[in-house]
């Protein structure tokens, strides 16, 4: 059986790219705050240009279950 479901979480998919993104810029040493803003900002803009394919506005997804095959798939939006 598939079931389709669409998610829909503003806050979540926003403040969840935001705090992986910080978290990984934090890694890179030598970068003071005004820097490490600017990285975060550019990085954010790059990472939501490649999740477009399947977010939409920034909060809505649907999600694919197969419940026979055990698989969950993210779609593509649809255009």
């Amino acid at each position: 059986v598939k079931i389709t479901v669409h998610i829909k979480d503003p806050d979540g998919f926003y403040d969840s790219v935001k705090n992986s993104i910080e978290e990984d810029v934090d890694q890179i040493s030598d970068l003071d705050d005004d820097e490490k803003e600017q990285l975060v900002e550019r990085r954010f803009e790059k990472v939501w240009d490649k999740l477009e394919k399947f977010v939409e506005f920034k909060e809505c997804m649907t999600v694919e279950f197969d419940t026979d095959a055990g698989t969950a798939t993210v779609m593509p939006r649809k255009s």
